[in-house]
């Protein structure tokens, strides 16, 4: 068997040149080793886990508050405005109305110097109730609906879904609804017409199978036990909700309450390679976000501040005071600044933005065979072959997106290479065939440079996508390295 020397002495001038010149996107599986493949499954049973446990933002943002806690990680509420300043290696974070969070490690150099950041949003196409969502019709109680983000109504019919909420009462008292999760738990469903009555449904295109407002949800038919009584079947719910939360009617019209498919993350294939289950897009770029600046909470404190950003609503433009177009970065900017920097000014808190990196977290949309004609396979991101760096989003022109520059894409390919993370470059789809967008161009605004930068999904904004195990901890190491070094 000849050596490693022979071989590359046997190696044609081609041979050689293309291997210089051409990039190479191998496969992850072919090159981790039997250490890092027990990380990369033991990744992912956790991420399972804390998906089960965050099918909402607030659920969620909940789980994350909890681990930074345990990292010593200090509310900046708790810390007033007084006092003395922040020193390297605090760890602090705001919990923004219990939907978005922002957490940072305190770095050795000035803040006007820049900070690295790894932000992605933690909500995920749902259904929502109405205000009024509850009625009765033809013996049948249903909740009335309002769909959350880009949805294709069909796949959300005939599944098991569950009731996750946030409910403030009459009297001020706020309270969680979780029911469909626990196996004994019942579970709720929007009905299909049966293929014997559907023959006119069926010439339909697939955009008309379903309205938007068609979208009930199938609720209960036992009726309370009064003839007398009105609308018989709403009110043994009603009964039911009072009994169990106090609710009233009156309670759901400000009521936060999500439909989102019931049931655990399972593996995907006889492999396990892949994982599958709602809500890749984005926890799976927010879990591996929060994970690593968690591993590197108890390091040496860092040169430049780390900074770990999740968001609210981007999936309907990141309006609201939750979502990225809001302040609440920027007021967590300025008072980190405040709190580090003598004499703090506007000019010091502009410098400090213009001057930080950061990866935008979000996911990509994955080559899929059997839908080859929206895809261009050479500028497409692939399963199994590690995170994806997209240079540009948006549509029609990149209309609506964010491109970076040269200079940063530069910077953090030559980042990914120093410390051997597998990467490789993806767009969304063909030219004018669609797009998308993420919080990257919000941020650009700021002054801030910004790359998008995630995990490569299958069936996005369905509710049961999927992910490759070793590209959700390709994705995280990256992380890794770019808060490290960047």
């Amino acid at each position: 068997m000849g050596s490693s020397r022979d071989k590359e002495d046997a190696k044609t001038e081609g041979q050689r040149l293309s291997e210089e010149l051409f990039f190479d996107i191998k496969n992850c599986w072919d090159t981790v080793s039997p250490e890092e493949l027990g990380e990369t499954r033991e990744f992912a049973e956790g991420y399972k886990d804390f998906l089960d446990k965050g099918k909402t933002e607030r659920e969620f943002t909940g789980l994350c508050v909890d681990m930074l806690k345990q990292k010593g990680f200090v509310e900046v509420e708790s810390l007033g405005d007084g006092g003395g300043k922040l020193r390297a290696g605090a760890k602090v974070y705001q919990n923004i109305k219990g939907k978005s969070l922002v957490c940072a490690v305190i770095g050795g150099r000035p803040l006007e110097e820049g900070m690295n950041i790894v932000g992605a949003h933690v909500d995920s196409p749902r259904i929502d109730l109405k205000t009024n969502p509850l009625y009765e019709d033809s013996g049948f109680a249903f909740f009335d609906t309002h769909y959350y983000g880009g949805i294709k109504y069909y796949q959300w019919t005939t599944i098991p879904l569950a009731m996750h909420g946030t409910v403030v009462r009459k009297d001020g008292e706020k309270f969680r609804i979780c029911v469909g999760e626990d196996p004994g738990d019942p579970v709720f469903t929007v009905t299909d017409l049966l293929p014997h009555l559907a023959r006119d449904q069926m010439q339909k295109k697939a955009s008309e199978f379903f309205d938007g407002e068609d979208l009930n949800i199938l609720a209960g038919s036992e009726p309370f036990r009064d003839e007398k009584a009105k609308e018989r079947v709403k009110l043994k719910l009603m009964g039911l909700l009072h009994e169990k939360y106090g609710m009233v009617e009156e309670d759901f019209s400000g009521a936060e309450i999500e439909f989102v498919p019931a049931g655990k993350t399972r593996d995907v294939g006889l492999d396990r390679s892949m994982v599958g289950g709602y809500g890749h897009d984005d926890r799976c770029c927010a879990y591996a976000a929060i994970r690593s600046i968690l591993a590197l909470a108890d390091s040496p404190p860092p040169e430049k501040t780390l900074v770990c950003l999740l968001t609210d609503k981007e999936e309907i433009g990141s309006v609201g005071n939750t979502g990225i177009q809001s302040r609440f970065f920027e007021n967590f900017t300025a008072y980190l600044c405040s709190r580090t920097l003598d004499h703090y000014s506007d000019i010091k808190l502009r410098r400090c933005l213009a001057s930080s990196f950061m990866l935008s977290a979000d996911v990509s949309a994955a080559y899929d065979p059997n839908y080859d004609s929206v895809y261009d396979k050479k500028t497409s991101s692939w399963f199994g072959k590690g995170m994806v760096l997209t240079k540009y989003t948006g549509r029609g022109g990149k209309y609506g997106g964010s491109e970076a520059n040269a200079e940063f894409c530069q910077k953090v390919q030559a980042l990914l290479n120093k410390n051997k993370i597998r990467w490789q470059f993806g767009d969304i789809g063909r030219v004018d065939k669609g797009g998308g967008g993420t919080i990257a161009l919000f941020v650009a605004k700021l002054g801030v440079e910004v790359l998008d930068c995630g995990v490569p999904v299958l069936s996005m904004h369905s509710p049961f996508e999927v992910i490759s195990k070793i590209d959700l901890y390709t994705t995280y190491k990256g992380y890794i390295a770019f808060l490290r070094e960047a």
